[in-house]
């Protein structure tokens, strides 16, 4: 394969308690599809999408978890490689926002310091919400992380999670070839970059305290869906 031919990969793993919508991210993100109906991850699940950032094409490979307790031993394993978590909660169920920072802890247990977001999901039922806004824009300026509030079912601000973690792992790759003084050579093998991990910890978030709305694709008949956003801290 030609050097120009070649392509970035990047493992995204997505976590969270169940029932918070990370399967249905996944799927309304690589096949356009919402499922209303609540199915159980078994271990893991794994979809991927083929996107273009900064004029590089992307190979997302994006690894469903399952939240329940009895599946940790096999869900770690599964941490291993990922440039990027999705760290994601339920509008509705309390104990998935009060779960983030275990998650998180749990998979910088496996990986180590790698880019993550925090999500807010099932925005559009907000109507029955249990997580107040400044809470949760509290939680993800202490834990120093991009915070999005998105509705899988209604296709609101998903895309943007993953374009943000996207475009984040290529600056980083960039950076990290900048200061080694050597060409960056798209579509090197992900899982042979941990050798440049140490350096990754220095690339961190840089802390704005700016908010950036995102409108949705098409036009909400709720206000809350008009006006989502994602808050940068």
């Amino acid at each position: 394969m030609r050097e120009e031919d070649m392509e970035v990969a990047i493992k995204v793993v997505v976590v969270g308690n169940g029932a918070v919508g990370k399967s249905s991210m996944i799927q309304r993100y690589c096949k356009g599809i919402f499922t209303k109906d609540y199915k159980k991850t078994i271990g893991v699940d794994f979809l991927e999408r083929q996107i273009e950032v900064n004029n590089e094409d992307i190979r997302l490979m994006l690894w469903d978890t399952a939240g329940q307790e009895e599946f940790d031993a096999i869900t770690k394993a599964y941490y291993r490689g990922a440039q990027g978590c999705v760290l994601a909660f339920s509008t509705v169920d309390r104990d998935s926002f009060e779960a983030i920072e275990t998650w998180k802890k749990k998979v910088e247990n496996e990986v180590g310091e790698i880019n993550m977001v925090i999500v807010q999901n099932k925005i559009d039922l907000i109507d029955d919400a249990v997580v107040q806004d400044e809470e949760a824009e509290a939680l993800a300026k202490k834990l120093r992380l991009r915070f999005y509030r998105t509705s899988v079912k209604e296709n609101v601000n998903v895309d943007e999670v993953f374009r943000y973690l996207s475009e984040k792992y290529i600056q980083e790759l960039s950076m990290v070839s900048e200061d080694d003084s050597l060409p960056l050579t798209i579509g090197q093998d992900v899982q042979n970059d941990t050798k440049n991990s140490s350096k990754d910890k220095n690339l961190k978030h840089k802390n704005n305290n700016d908010t950036i709305t995102l409108k949705p694709s098409k036009k909400r008949t709720k206000k809350l869906l008009m006006n989502s956003k994602c808050v940068v801290l």
